[in-house]
């Protein structure tokens, strides 16, 4: 429950101070799951894991027809979506856990949709269940999710500057990296009772700073957002300025023409409530 726990506080919290950073680096993921929407037909959508509310409030602006519901368990970044989407009236937003969430009698979503939202289940088969039961008859289901933490430098690199990398820990243990296994992915859905599971590989540029002073906006969001973020909550005065020294250098190495950008590496994930 320690990443839930995160993103109800200090994490989410994080998350809603950058809103605006996370979703540029994001945006490359956004605009694929934009597309994959064309996919489906539908009139009501649940966003599972909204955070500060930019796929929301994106499909809202793209469907104005369509009924748009965010949930997420950060009650910050709840906040923040609702200020966002205050004029945007096919939108609204919820603090709420996507594994318990129910909907409203006549209103079930026909689209579920999630942008690396829903990797941090304590039970995702239930969760899923919930979220299949919850859904409309033929509804669909779209997400995004990491791969694996070794084709996504943004942490492998960074977490290898570490003084002490940290040990191995469950691979499945809700985080970034829960869904990374595709196997286990199609298993999880199969067993929550969605059915045309169909995982796609995605490669898009995590842009981290921008502009004439890329390198120290980019220094500045690892600061406090990911792997970097946590580590210098753990690292000594010492430890941490040698850190830091390191990630400098690798931000520079990743910087070209005023952008910033590590490659990401992602899961989009399709599947329907038969």
């Amino acid at each position: 429950m320690a990443e839930k726990d995160d993103w109800q506080g200090r994490t989410g919290d994080a998350w809603a101070q950058e809103w605006r950073r996370t979703d540029r680096s994001f945006s490359h993921l956004t605009e694929q799951l934009l597309a994959g929407t064309r996919g489906f037909a539908f009139d009501r959508v649940l966003d599972v894991g909204c955070g500060a509310g930019e796929l929301s409030l994106a499909i809202a602006r793209g469907r104005p027809e369509a009924t748009v519901i965010g949930v997420d368990v950060s009650p910050r970044l709840i906040e923040v979506a609702k200020e966002r989407g205050a004029h945007r009236a096919n939108a609204s937003f919820e603090l709420a856990d996507a594994a318990d969430w129910q909907s409203e009698p006549g209103a079930a979503p026909e689209l579920l949709i999630s942008r690396h939202g829903v990797m941090f289940f304590a039970d995702p088969v239930a969760a899923f269940a919930n979220l299949a039961k919850q859904g409309a008859d033929g509804a669909g289901l779209l997400f995004s999710c990491f791969r694996s933490r070794s084709e996504n430098p943004l942490f492998a690199d960074v977490l290898r500057l570490l003084p002490n990398p940290p040990e191995a820990v469950d691979p499945y243990a809700p985080g970034p990296f829960a869904f990374a296994d595709p196997t286990r992915v199609a298993a999880i859905l199969s067993q929550a009772g969605w059915k045309q599971v169909q995982l796609t590989p995605f490669d898009f540029p995590m842009i981290a700073g921008a502009g004439e002073h890329a390198i120290e906006e980019a220094m500045a969001y690892f600061k406090r957002i990911g792997p970097a973020a946590r580590a210098l909550t753990e690292l000594d005065t010492g430890s941490a300025e040698r850190f830091l020294k390191l990630l400098r250098a690798l931000v520079e190495r990743n910087c070209h023409h005023n952008i910033v950008a590590f490659r990401a590496a992602a899961w989009m994930v399709t599947a329907r409530k038969v």
